[in-house]
């Protein structure tokens, strides 16, 4: 047995569908009545016999036998039948996660793919679609042609009407699918569930483009996550491979001035713990700050100064109201090492390493230059380093960053790195103990 509920609904299911059929049955009595009695009370009809009573029986026959068609078309379309899913008129109200525009144009795209769609009106400015969609015979090729009582009212198309409601970043859309022909039509034919299927098929379609470009936009987090991991692995793999040649030859050059040159070798020494100080990585900041990666540069070269002499200048130029601005930790440091590997110590001569800033309304211009070599010498390397210097610089501001390496003049190269103007909050002060 049923449980008492269902048996309820079911009830009502049947009540409101016979409701229906009576309704339409009932419209076309009175109808028929009227025009048989004008028909044959006057003029050649006026004694036919029986005919007027065949006529009315063929046409009440064949209206219930639609009628009833119907009923079960919209209950398989539907899974249930009531009032709102029998009507030929059907409205939707959808609620977009996008924009009026975004939205309209989905909709827009929707309505356009529909089956059938003929004669498309669209206005982006007023945000309005209209369409005409012929209305096919769902039970295939029709048997009674003119003669089925449905087909002498109102017209064999339906219309589409939508409009999209803007909201705060959601559309509203309003659709409206429905007979191309008057409400009063309604009385006497029915759709065959054609205007249910066509609002069926919109909010479905919609629906679909919604969870698509909510995948996509997943996809597209996961794998922008799945870079910076990638970013911060290599970030990692830089601070944890302080060069073992330079850590060798740095404390190997320590051990000899300590017999030569005690004063050198503290120098020395002391230049290389502030650059390993700024090289340790920090789990609390993603970001470093110019002035924190310019001292690390400026240890870097120091050490270099004492190793090769008068081979080695550097000259830096960087305004103190710049050195707060962000910047992504070991990136001035890549540029600094190519500066100097491929560019000074090739070069017999040695030469000078320039470190320069400037502002240029809401960006910062980082330049790394030196005299050295240039890009026609030989071994000048992969390449490996600026790369992951752009994918980084993606990565953090997008396209709002840049890196540009030209030839200096009249020798050598100016790598320059050009960032948006944020600045670090300032560090809380160091508890004294």
């Amino acid at each position: 047995m049923l449980p008492p509920h269902r048996s309820t609904t079911g009830d009502i299911t049947v009540i409101k569908g016979f409701l229906f059929v009576a309704r339409l049955v009932l419209a076309w009595l009175l109808l028929l009545a009227f025009v048989l009695t004008l028909m044959f009370n006057s003029g050649p009809f006026h004694s036919t016999g029986p005919l007027p009573v065949i006529i009315f029986i063929v046409v009440l026959a064949l209206v219930i036998t639609g009628a009833f068609s119907h009923l079960r078309r919209v209950r398989l379309i539907a899974g249930h039948a009531n009032l709102d899913t029998l009507g030929n008129r059907q409205r939707r109200q959808i609620e977009l996660p996008f924009e009026a525009g975004e939205a309209f144009d989905m909709l827009d795209a929707t309505i356009r793919e529909l089956p059938y769609t003929e004669e498309i009106e669209s206005a982006r400015d007023s945000l309005q679609v209209r369409a005409k969609v012929r209305r096919p015979n769902p039970y295939g090729r029709a048997v009674l042609g003119w003669l089925n009582p449905f087909s002498w009212l109102g017209s064999r198309r339906n219309q589409i009407f939508a409009t999209v409601t803007p909201g705060d970043d959601v559309g509203s859309v309003t659709l409206v699918c429905e007979p191309e022909s008057g409400a009063w039509t309604d009385w006497f034919r029915v759709d065959d569930g054609s205007n249910l299927l066509n609002a069926e098929a919109v909010s479905r379609a919609l629906a679909r483009r919604v969870a698509e470009r909510r995948r996509r936009e997943q996809q597209a987090a996961t794998q922008a996550a799945t870079d910076k991991e990638l970013a911060q692995a290599k970030l990692n793999l830089l601070y944890a491979q302080v060069e073992p040649h330079f850590l060798y030859n740095t404390l190997a050059s320590a051990q000899y001035l300590t017999r030569s040159e005690p004063a050198q070798a503290d120098r020395m020494l002391g230049h290389l713990i502030q650059y390993l100080r700024h090289s340790l990585p920090s789990a609390e900041e993603t970001l470093s700050t110019l002035g924190e990666e310019l001292e690390r540069a400026r240890a870097y070269l120091e050490i270099l100064k004492i190793r090769m002499g008068a081979r080695l200048e550097m000259k830096i130029d960087v305004p103190d109201a710049l050195r707060a601005t962000t910047l992504p930790p070991m990136m001035l440091q890549t540029l600094v090492e190519n500066a100097i590997k491929h560019g000074l110590e090739p070069k017999p001569g040695g030469g000078t390493v320039w470190l320069l800033a400037r502002r240029d309304g809401d960006s910062v211009a980082v330049t790394v230059a030196d005299d050295g070599q240039g890009f026609g010498a030989a071994g000048g390397g992969t390449g490996i380093g600026l790369k992951n210097v752009r994918e980084r610089l993606q990565l953090v501001y997008g396209p709002r960053a840049s890196l540009a390496v030209v030839a200096n003049a009249p020798e050598g190269v100016a790598a320059t790195l050009t960032v948006p103007v944020q600045h670090a909050a300032p560090a809380a002060p160091e508890s004294q103990s």
